[in-house]
C-alpha cells in the first residue's frame, strides 16, 4: 500500500546533500535585481542541506522578474508578495519565528531603505522586524559596480555592518555581481552552527572615557572604540552572550550595550556586571583615561584670564578589580604603547599581566604605520602567563578580533593546543 504524501514534492530533496541546516527555518528575501532568478538555485541548495525555506518577494520582483509560482515550486512553501491581515512580516521575523533571514539579491534601494528604517515593501518590513528581534541577517548585494561604489551606498553598507553579515559581490564586467549560492550557504552554516563561544557570557569594554574639567571641557584620548566593537561583534557571531560597556567612540554599539561617559561610570558598570552575573570572559579593550581633574568646575571656566593650572589625579584601575570581583573570569587585558621595539612592547605587556592578574594581554603600538589610533587596522602581540607570544600581523580589526577570540575560546574550553 502506498504511503500518503504529507509534504510538497519539491521537499523531497531536503537533506539530500547534508544536515547542517536541519530544523532551521530560513526566510529568503528577493528584491528587484535581474539576478533574482538565482534565488531559485540558492533556495534549492539551502534545502539540500536540510533547511526549510520561505520566500518573500517585493511586488516589482514578482510582477516583472521572477514569478512567485517558481519560488513556490522551488521551496514547497507559500510565497509572500504582499502583506495582509495575516501579518506575514511578523509571522516570519518576530522573536523566535525564524532562524535566519537572507536577502538574495539585495538592491541598492533595499539597502538604503533598511539603513533608514523604511519598511514599505514585504521585504523591508520583514527586515525591520528582524532587526528588532535580532534574527541573524545575511545581505548579498547585486548592482552595477559604479552604483556599489557610490559613496552614499557605501555609507549605508557601513551603517549596517555589525548588525548584519555581508556576502560581498564579485566585480566583473562593470558589475557588482551577486555572490554564488555556495558562498551564501557557507555563510549561513557559519552563522547557524554552534560557535566556539556558544553558551559563554562575555563582558567587553570599548571606547574612551571623558573626564570633565568643567561642564563643557574634558580630558580624553583618541581611541575610536573600533577594536572593542569588533571584538563584541565577533564574540556574538561565535555564539557568546555579550555585554558591551561602551564609552565614547566612532562606531555604533549593537546588542546589549551599557553606555558610560567617565572612568568612574565605567568602573561602576564593570564591577556591577561582574558582581551580579557570572562572566566566563572579560575583555578590557576600553581606553580609560589615566587621569582626571582633581576638581571639576561647576561652571564654564572663563578663558579671559589667559591661563589655567589644571591638577590631575590618577583614575581607578578598572582592570585590577576584575579578578578581585570574579575570580573565575578569564581576563583579557590590553596594553597600548607608542613607537617602541617589539621586545619592549612584549615586556611591558607581561608586566601588566602580572600586575592585574590577567590571563592574556594584547599589546599594540599606536605609533606604527597602519595601526594608528582610529585606523581600521591593527597588529598585536598576545602574551600569556607562560610568556608565550602570538604575533598577529597587520590586518583588519574584525580579523584581529576573530583570531584573538579563537585563542580565548581554546583556553576557556580547555582545548589550548599550546599547553
Amino acid at each position: 500500500m502506498k504511503t500518503k504524501r504529507r509534504a510538497h514534492p519539491s521537499k523531497d530533496i531536503v537533506g539530500s546533500d547534508g544536515s547542517e541546516l536541519a530544523d532551521k527555518k530560513i526566510v529568503l528575501c528577493i528584491t528587484g535585481s535581474v539576478a533574482a532568478y538565482r534565488a531559485i538555485d540558492l533556495a534549492r541548495l539551502l534545502m539540500r542541506h536540510a533547511a526549510d525555506v520561505h520566500a518573500v518577494m517585493t511586488e516589482s520582483t514578482a510582477s516583472a522578474l521572477l514569478h512567485p509560482e517558481m519560488m513556490k515550486w522551488a521551496t514547497g512553501n507559500e510565497v509572500v508578495t504582499k502583506l495582509t491581515g495575516n501579518l506575514e512580516h511578523v509571522m516570519l521575523a518576530d522573536y523566535g519565528m525564524s532562524d535566519l533571514i537572507i536577502v538574495y539579491p539585495c538592491t541598492a534601494n533595499t539597502l538604503g531603505k533598511m539603513a533608514a528604517g523604511i519598511d514599505d515593501t514585504p521585504v523591508t518590513s520583514v527586515l525591520s522586524v528582524a532587526l528588532g528581534s535580532k534574527i541573524p541577517i545575511i545581505i548579498v548585494p547585486a548592482m552595477h559596480e559604479a552604483m556599489y561604489e557610490n559613496r552614499f551606498i557605501q555609507q549605508n553598507v557601513d551603517k549596517l555592518r555589525g548588525y548584519v553579515m555581508f556576502v560581498e559581490p564579485s566585480m566583473e564586467e562593470g558589475k557588482a555581481k551577486v555572490a554564488e549560492p555556495q558562498q551564501v550557504l557557507d555563510a549561513a552554516v557559519t552563522i547557524l552552527s554552534a560557535g566556539p563561544l556558544a553558551g559563554k557570557r562575555v563582558l567587553v569594554t570599548a571606547g574612551s572615557t571623558v573626564e570633565h574639567i568643567d561642564p563643557i571641557r574634558v580630558v580624553t584620548n583618541t581611541s575610536s572604540g573600533k577594536m572593542g566593537i569588533a571584538i563584541a561583534q565577533e564574540a556574538e557571531r561565535m555564539g557568546a552572550a555579550v555585554t558591551l560597556v561602551y564609552g565614547h567612540g566612532s562606531e555604533p554599539a549593537s546588542g546589549k550595550a551599557v553606555r558610560v561617559n567617565t572612568s568612574e561610570e565605567m568602573y561602576k558598570a564593570v564591577v556591577s556586571e561582574l558582581s551580579s552575573k557570572k562572566y566566563d570572559v572579560a575583555i578590557m579593550a576600553a581606553a580609560v583615561a589615566d587621569f582626571t581633574p582633581a576638581k571639576k568646575s561647576e561652571k564654564k571656566i572663563d578663558t579671559r584670564t589667559g591661563k589655567m593650572e589644571l591638577s590631575l589625579v590618577a583614575t581607578k584601575k578598572i582592570i585590577d578589580e576584575v579578578k578581585k570581583t570574579s575570580r573565575g573570569t578569564f581576563l583579557v587585558a590590553f596594553k597600548a604603547d607608542y613607537n617602541v621595539p617589539d621586545s619592549v612592547l612584549v615586556e611591558k605587556a607581561y608586566k601588566k599581566l602580572q600586575e592585574c592578574d590577567a590571563d592574556i594581554v594584547v599589546a599594540n603600538d599606536l605609533g606604527r604605520k597602519g595601526s594608528e589610533a582610529g585606523s581600521d587596522r591593527n597588529q598585536v602581540f598576545i602574551v600569556d602567563k607562560k610568556r608565550r607570544v602570538v604575533h598577529l600581523p597587520l590586518g583588519s580589526k574584525p580579523a584581529i578580533a576573530r583570531k584573538l577570540l579563537e585563542l580565548v575560546a581554546e583556553s576557556v574550553n580547555g582545548s589550548d593546543s599550546r599547553k
